[in-house]
């Protein structure tokens, strides 16, 4: 069975057009036309053609200026230049841009035949190219962890080193690094994955609310407890706990939690008989915990006893060679949510998010290739559709006060999901409940 491909003629003359698209569809291609350049990168926005043979004089754009703008927006479609005007030099000069092959007119069916005999050709091993390469990019996918540079391969070694032990472990990074995922990869590489993988986000919650969350409480123990329930170190029971933001903490939740890691028994809210427990402590944070046990903020016997092994996840701005392929990542991921036609990446585009700082790391990248994948009106995104990430939206890199710094960051934040305040909490790694104080503090507006 013959493959079938989409293919659209690109020719001034109607003559040329109409005869090509009747062959074409004889012979069971999907077939369209275009009278100028213009008009046959309207039709590439919104469609993706396999091959384009496309005449080298017209008016306008000529065929050269054509094959490079689709070689630079689509590098996956074929380009076939055909001309009554050949010259040795204009075919060096086509297949120098990328065309794939040079028909002079007029042309037999046969020598027709047999460009799409080789263009087939070409297309199955292109496919099979992409498929190996698919499987490398595998490779740099450690548990949905995405990253080849040195410092991320180095990240996935420490998780296979340390997953089989019990030791606990303190995962450390800036907002938006993927703790949470090093975490799970943790838990699914260890003796415990067939056991419970519990994660809390301890900046999230109020003192008391996370003392009930994790210790649990016998019925009539506070207002509203109408019945008793276990908490998170019960329920988690044989598996990981993942304490995210654990230096949020206060200092006597630490003392509780110390308690509970040397003892391995838990009291539940309003009941006095120890509970047995036996878990896996990972603990991530943005903070410098070594810093504010110095300052004693933080209990230094706490910090020893959940930093045994650390791992540390470098912020994006200082492994931009993985920016590239997390793109790649994101762009299919949200292509096929939104049902999107999204699938390349200009090189100027490329290199302009390389070149952004991502103070909210992987996940402000993210949120970004989303915002430019739903907005989009073509199937290539270009430096304009990252617009929103120009150097003057990056005033919050150099503020006058930490205070400053704050306010700035979450305005920014705030403006770049379109004050979405559930977005926005998720990417700032805080609560709505508190990101909606910060808003009042601030006295911050929509504009």
């Amino acid at each position: 069975m013959k493959q079938k491909m989409s293919i659209m003629i690109v020719d001034d003359e109607m003559i040329v057009r109409e005869s090509l698209f009747h062959w074409f569809e004889k012979a069971g291609h999907v077939t369209d036309t275009a009278s100028s350049g213009a008009e046959a990168l309207e039709k590439l926005e919104k469609f993706p053609f396999d091959i384009l043979f496309a005449d080298m004089k017209m008016p306008g754009m000529n065929g050269i200026e054509l094959l490079e703008k689709v070689k630079e927006e689509y590098p996956e479609t074929t380009v076939v230049i055909i001309t009554a005007y050949g010259s040795i030099e204009t075919a060096i000069k086509a297949m120098k841009t990328g065309a794939s092959d040079y028909l002079l007119k007029p042309f037999k069916p046969d020598q027709l035949s047999l460009v799409m005999e080789k263009i087939v050709h070409q297309k199955k091993l292109a496919s099979e190219y992409r498929y190996l390469k698919g499987q490398l990019e595998e490779i740099t996918r450690f548990d949905n962890i995405i990253g080849q540079s040195p410092e991320m391969r180095h990240v996935f070694r420490l998780i296979t080193e340390v997953a089989q032990s019990d030791a606990s472990i303190l995962i450390t990074g800036e907002t938006g690094t993927g703790k949470e995922l090093v975490a799970k990869a943790i838990h699914a590489k260890s003796h415990r994955n067939r056991f419970p993988f519990v994660a809390i986000n301890c900046g999230a919650l109020p003192e008391t609310l996370l003392e009930s969350e994790l210790f649990g409480y016998q019925k009539g123990a506070f207002t509203g407890a109408t019945h008793s329930r276990k908490g998170f170190l019960e329920v988690v029971s044989g598996g990981t706990l993942f304490l995210d933001e654990i230096g949020e903490i206060s200092p006597k939740m630490q003392i509780d939690l110390l308690r509970v890691l040397e003892e391995k028994k838990i009291i539940r809210v309003g009941e006095t008989r120890p509970v047995d427990v036996e878990f896996r402590l990972i603990s991530a944070t943005r903070r410098d915990l070594g810093k504010e046990m110095k300052e004693g903020t933080f209990r230094e016997d706490f910090f020893y006893r959940v930093n045994v092994i650390t791992i540390h996840i470098p912020p994006l701005r200082e492994r931009r060679e993985d920016i590239p392929l997390l793109t790649r990542h994101f762009l299919d991921k949200y292509s096929h949510e939104t049902t999107k036609h999204v699938d390349h990446v200009s090189r100027e585009a490329t290199e302009h998010l390389k070149s952004y700082e991502w103070p909210g790391n992987v996940r402000e990248l993210e949120n970004a290739i989303e915002r430019a994948v739903v907005l989009s009106k073509s199937r290539t995104l270009k430096t304009g559709d990252f617009s929103f990430l120009s150097p003057s939206s990056r005033r919050f890199l150099k503020p006058r006060s930490l205070r400053d710094m704050e306010k700035d960051y979450i305005c920014h934040i705030l403006s770049e999901c379109d004050w979405n305040v559930t977005r926005a909490s998720e990417i700032l790694d805080i609560s709505r409940v508190t990101l909606h104080r910060r808003i009042k503090r601030y006295n911050l507006q929509r504009t």
